[in-house]
């Protein structure tokens, strides 16, 4: 199982749903930066189950039990090792699903990976519940981006059929926006929250889910980040999101609506501003060209698709008999995980441009 990431900070994951614990390495942070804990905390509430009626009953403090790396609240340059203790499983409820494969779940394609001998409950080592050490990672990671200006900002562009508008391309004032990570379904406007609140609820009342897309902006990132080919910007990205369960696509800046444009619109005609700074009069690349970032707004969205797990009866396959069955899946899941993904999209970011910047811009960390 490919569970590390990254030639110059190197991440690799630990654990399953239902197992003691969770958790990650972290090579290559630099030594002597001092991480704040409490915001680690926050961000790791973000992503955590169990708050409100609108997420899974399943109650995880997602404490991080910090094991190396870490000395009077400082990195020392060796590897950080966080653990995250699993408490509130009922594996009880994954009894069954040995043999029943779970439409929508990797139960069938990491049975056949790995020859039956994946952890089935909970999804393993495939449940999203994995996502919580990326988030620590990329708390830390976060923090010295933001110690040099770095800052990283997201919203939900859409529940279901429910759309909010988009950032700003070309200027993202991060302060205004600094309320958003505060709520549960953050939208640039408000008036759409109670909307897909009642989307959400309506959604698990039918036994079903719902899914979205979240726009994600990196602001501040100088020009000339990105390795291209293999690790230019989009690239590297979009590997760290597509690692994300429930990730479905990515497209950076307008994406596929390029492919409705002509190129006298689609281009971003540059000019020096005046304080010679160099900008694009538009964004519809993203911040990116060539795989290097232009200085611009690095703005994505992320498609989630609906929580795989639903009450209803569907049909599926017994491998156990061979035979066709029906299933209803039982436990506590999430109707929609839109908000709670926000943290860890934002993490594959954070985490994403330390990676690029490390060998290249070592003076920057």
């Amino acid at each position: 199982m490919s569970s590390c990431f990254g030639k110059d900070l190197k991440l690799s994951l630990f654990g399953e749903s239902h197992g003691v614990g969770i958790g990650i390495t972290i090579d290559g942070l630099p030594a002597g930066f001092e991480i704040d804990l409490e915001e680690v905390e926050f961000e790791m509430a973000r992503r955590a189950p169990g708050k409100s009626k609108l997420q899974t009953s399943r109650k995880e403090g997602d404490k991080v039990e910090i094991l190396s790396g870490v000395f009077n609240g400082k990195t020392t340059g060796t590897p950080i090792c966080g653990i995250i203790r699993n408490k509130d499983t009922r594996s009880k409820d994954y009894g069954k699903l040995k043999d029943l494969m779970r439409p929508g779940h990797a139960d069938y394609t990491g049975t056949i990976r790995y020859s039956g001998f994946n952890d089935f409950r909970g999804g393993g080592h495939f449940s999203g519940r994995i996502t919580a050490p990326l988030v620590f990672a990329g708390a830390i990671c976060k923090q010295i981006l933001k110690s040099k200006g770095i800052e990283i900002v997201s919203h939900i562009k859409s529940i279901g059929e429910i759309e909010d508008k988009s950032f700003d391309y070309t200027s993202i004032d991060t302060k205004p926006l600094e309320s958003l990570k505060y709520k549960e379904l953050p939208f640039l406007n408000e008036d759409l929250e109670k909307l897909a609140e009642e989307e959400i609820i309506n959604a698990k009342s039918s036994l079903d889910s719902v899914g979205g897309v979240v726009e994600t902006a990196i602001v501040n990132a100088f020009a000339g980040i990105g390795d291209p080919f293999f690790d230019s910007v989009e690239s590297t990205l979009a590997h760290l999101l597509f690692s994300i369960p429930a990730v479905k696509g990515v497209e950076f800046g307008e994406g596929f609506n390029m492919t409705k444009m002509r190129g006298s619109k689609a281009n971003d005609e540059i000019y020096y501003d005046e304080n010679n700074e160099v900008l694009t009069r538009t964004n519809n690349n993203g911040g990116v060209l060539g795989g290097i970032t232009n200085g611009m707004p690095i703005v994505f969205k992320t498609a989630i698709k609906p929580t795989a797990s639903i009450s209803r009866k569907q049909n599926t396959i017994n491998i156990g008999t061979m035979e066709n069955e029906e299933l209803v899946i039982e436990g506590r899941h999430d109707p929609c995980i839109v908000g709670r993904v926000i943290p860890v999209i934002e993490s594959a970011c954070a985490i994403c441009m330390i990676e690029l910047m490390k060998g290249r811009f070592e003076w920057m960390l």
